[in-house]
């Protein structure tokens, strides 16, 4: 046969993560690699972090460890399965002593080809935990730390009849006080421990120069603000849409509720969530039916997001922000090793936009005190 060649090879572990872990088994992967182009090819993108369970004075996770860092990136060519590693975290003192091990396996995450660079993205299960632990930590004054009295949790949302936390999610979207356009992020809500308005949230950059850089916004305790589960109590409460949701769940039909998704649009939050309507028992692809858009204290069902952000702002979806005050402030945190963070303030550069004429709906305007 003329297919077989000298140059021939045989790719004996095809699966990314045998592949990965066979050849950097000291490393531990993210459980959701992804697939990007780059100049034409394709390359699978494996996050690597590097633990242990013995660092001092530090509270282990349920995995068994007290110590990550997000410090490799590796990208894999799809075709090929030529791998190579790049240090996202030079300053972890574990990849460094592995750089020294193996010399001219890493390289530095400058080195990566603009075209993959632009594609790496912070990972979930790196922030999730990251969220887990400021929810408790951010609280600074040792009496209210011992008493708990400002204790955080994860937003949690309403999944088959169960209170559950929200993974974080990404978006694109501009943020405030710091951002001047557009960019991809990663982002999850919080609340307060024993209730569930919203308190604040939380927001890693993922673009050029910014990744890796995490920001949370906090809202004024003295103005409400709906949480997740609130939103999704008053969705459940509105007889039309109760009504619709009842009717589509009937005659061999059933409703999915997509990712309820919080946009914080200035120093109020806008809550996106799609239903699809599927076959039951079927094998056919769900069918986007209808978007749920709520906004203060109006909860709007239409065909289209456009339709339902026209319904809640009087055709005006366009040009629609908060009412003009102050937005909700941000402090810039750089995550030390072993957790810890050093904290910036963001210089506020927020003027609020005029506010339109003739709006239906307006939102709270709680002055968000600075964190």
């Amino acid at each position: 046969t003329e297919t077989i060649v000298a140059k021939s090879r045989i790719m004996i572990r095809r699966n990314i993560m045998e592949r990965v872990s066979t050849l950097a088994p000291f490393l531990k992967l993210d459980h959701d690699p992804y697939i990007v182009t780059a100049n034409g090819r394709l390359f699978w993108i494996v996050d690597g972090y590097t633990t242990s369970d013995d660092y001092p004075y530090s509270e282990r996770e349920a995995q068994g460890i007290n110590y990550i860092r997000n410090s490799v990136k590796i990208t894999v060519n799809a075709y090929d399965g030529s791998m190579h590693f790049y240090v996202s975290d030079p300053s972890d003192p574990l990849i460094q002593t592995y750089q020294r091990i193996f010399p001219g396996v890493f390289q530095p995450l400058s080195k990566m080809p603009p075209d993959l660079r632009a594609h790496v993205r912070y990972p979930q299960n790196f922030f999730a935990i990251q969220a887990a632990k400021y929810a408790v930590y951010h609280m600074t004054d040792p009496s209210v730390f011992y008493s708990k009295e400002d204790l955080w949790r994860v937003a949690t949302r309403v999944v088959n009849g169960s209170s559950t936390p929200m993974s974080p999610y990404y978006a694109v979207m501009k943020l405030p006080e710091v951002g001047n356009t557009e960019e991809f992020i990663l982002m999850v809500p919080f609340t307060p421990a024993r209730k569930n308005n919203m308190i604040a949230w939380m927001a890693a950059r993922c673009d050029g120069d910014d990744y890796g850089k995490v920001l949370v916004f906090t809202f004024s305790k003295e103005k409400l603000i709906y949480g997740p589960e609130q939103i999704q109590s008053r969705v459940n409460q509105s007889p039309s849409i109760s009504q619709q949701l009842t009717l589509w769940n009937q005659g061999g039909s059933r409703v999915i509720r997509g990712t309820l998704l919080v946009v914080p649009v200035q120093n109020a939050v806008l809550y996106v969530e799609p239903l699809y309507l599927a076959a039951e028992g079927g094998s056919s692809l769900p069918q986007l039916k209808r978007v749920i858009v709520a906004y203060s204290d109006h909860v709007v069902m239409e065909p289209s997001l456009e339709e339902a952000l026209n319904a809640i702002f009087g055709g005006q979806a366009g040009e629609a922000t908060a009412t003009p005050g102050a937005a909700p402030t941000a402090a810039d945190a750089t995550w030390a090793p072993g957790g810890g963070t050093r904290r910036r303030r963001a210089r506020d550069r927020s003027r609020g936009p005029a506010s339109p004429s003739r709006r239906r709906a307006r939102p709270p305007a709680p002055s968000p005190r600075r964190r």
